[in-house]
């Protein structure tokens, strides 16, 4: 059994998504002793934002591909290989303006690879992705879980789609909230998010 662990919190130790999604890892682990873990941190070894360089690559020959393009090529191909081979996916994603951090984004936009992770089809996109289990890590400085709050969320709401767009159906989401909102609340959100891996069934 393999699991892909993504990391993108700039926050270092600081990081209550690293603490928990370290924290989710070590029970996966404990449940499975033969777990192969492969941990990819996109705040300490960011992938670069796509750009037009990198995706001309898909339209001229290999043989006229520049030095970027045949790096950036090559590390897509590592990126979604990782992906694909995953039987779990645990996305550490603490919200960040609403959304996600940029350098999850970045990851994001190079597996979501049409003709590997995904294709196109008379009726519409159809995921290739799918027989896996994602576990996100969901962390956030206020309270998003209210009717007022779920108007400005578009952190867990995105990563759930993209990853049923890729054919994932089977996605769990552990939550700790309100933890810029005191040292208290911030403990308690640990806490209960804590309690909430225990529960799960993995």
């Amino acid at each position: 059994m393999k699991l892909l662990h993504i990391d993108s919190s700039i926050l270092g130790d600081n990081s209550v998504s690293r603490k928990l999604s370290a924290t989710l890892v070590d029970a996966v682990r404990q449940k499975h002793p033969g777990l192969e873990v492969s941990h990819r941190d996109l705040a300490a070894n960011p992938v670069a934002h796509l750009s037009g360089e990198i995706l001309g690559a898909a339209f001229i020959e290999e043989s006229d591909w520049n030095a970027t393009q045949r790096a950036e090529r090559g590390l897509t191909d590592t990126l979604v290989n990782e992906f694909l081979a995953a039987d779990v996916v645990v996305i550490a994603a603490p919200m960040y303006n609403f959304s996600i951090p940029s350098q999850l984004k970045s990851w994001i936009d190079r597996i979501a690879a049409a003709g590997r992770t995904f294709k196109y089809t008379e009726n519409g996109p159809v995921g290739l992705a799918g027989g896996k289990k994602v576990l996100i890590v969901s962390s956030r400085g206020g309270v998003y879980s209210t009717d007022q709050g779920r108007a400005m969320d578009f952190q867990e709401d995105y990563l759930r789609t993209v990853m049923g767009f890729v054919g994932i159906t089977d996605i769990e989401v552990v939550r700790a909230e309100a933890v810029n909102m005191g040292d208290d609340k911030r403990a308690t959100a640990i806490h209960a998010a804590e309690q909430a891996i225990a529960a799960l069934k993995l």
